[in-house]
């Protein structure tokens, strides 16, 4: 079966179903790219509000395919230079993107796919799901932002046990240490990311696509860098058609409709 990513709708949000079940959904290069192009596509669909990746099966995703790597050892550096720089372009797509983008785990989720979910705004994971960086297992060292996310989350001690070690850690550890944002049945993380996704499309898209560019912001600047940008977005919002339906709406008693 070829690796693939898949993708279909369910009403507003967009899902894209990393499929390579016979090798635990590992990643490549072919993933990459139509995870960047997808991306541009629904950024200007105003049909889609939100998107949801996940794994086909049992598995979220194993990471980087260990038989392509040793091949690729054979092969000129640029050649794995090249493959990185899509998974790193699929993330940074992620980041940049300006609607919601929700990870929904099953299984193991390790290496880049340990990377990849937390480049995600939201995390859903199975209570039995598994978390783990075991790049040093196998001689290597960190990709897709994970040392980074990581990094400007958790404690360096406890990094670099997970990075340095590889240690094996639970949804339930992660959630309690604030990096999956809701723990779910094993077999409803799909179904659990997607109500959660009901829940951010009934909201401002404007406004939700300002609160993501502000918090990505605000990891790389000072606070009187910060407060001009905050200023110039809530003007922005309130002079959007979506505030005036969101104020009257609340005044009213009402559920808000907004626009795209």
């Amino acid at each position: 079966m070829t690796a693939q990513l898949k993708s279909h709708s369910q009403g507003q949000t967009l899902v894209l179903t990393i499929s390579n079940p016979e090798h635990r959904n590992a990643l490549g290069p072919e993933m990459y790219s139509a995870g960047v192009e997808t991306l541009n596509v629904a950024e200007s669909n105003p049909d889609v509000r939100t998107v949801v990746i996940t794994g086909d099966g049992a598995h979220f995703s194993a990471g980087g395919n260990l038989n392509r790597l040793l091949s690729n050892r054979e092969l000129p550096p640029e050649h794995q230079a090249q493959s990185i720089e899509g998974l790193h372009n699929w993330i940074e797509a992620i980041r940049t993107f300006p609607k919601p983008v929700i990870a929904a785990v099953e299984g193991a989720a390790a290496g880049a796919g340990f990377s990849l979910a937390l480049a995600c705004d939201f995390l859903v994971a199975a209570q039995d799901s598994v978390f783990v960086m075991a790049y040093s297992s196998v001689g290597l060292s960190p990709d897709g932002g994970g040392s980074w996310h990581l990094a400007r989350a958790m404690p360096r001690a406890l990094v670099s046990q997970w990075l340095m070690l590889g240690d094996k850690i639970s949804a339930a550890d992660l959630h309690r240490w604030g990096l999956v944002n809701h723990l779910s049945p094993k077999g409803d993380a799909l179904s659990e990311a997607l109500a959660l996704a009901e829940r951010l499309n009934a909201r401002a898209p404007n406004a939700l696509a300002s609160i993501k560019e502000l918090l990505s912001s605000a990891q790389q600047q000072d606070l009187y860098a910060q407060l001009p940008m905050e200023k110039k977005h809530f003007v922005n919002n309130l002079h959007h058609p979506n505030a005036g339906i969101g104020i009257q709406a609340f005044l009213n008693k009402e559920t808000p409709h907004y626009k795209p």
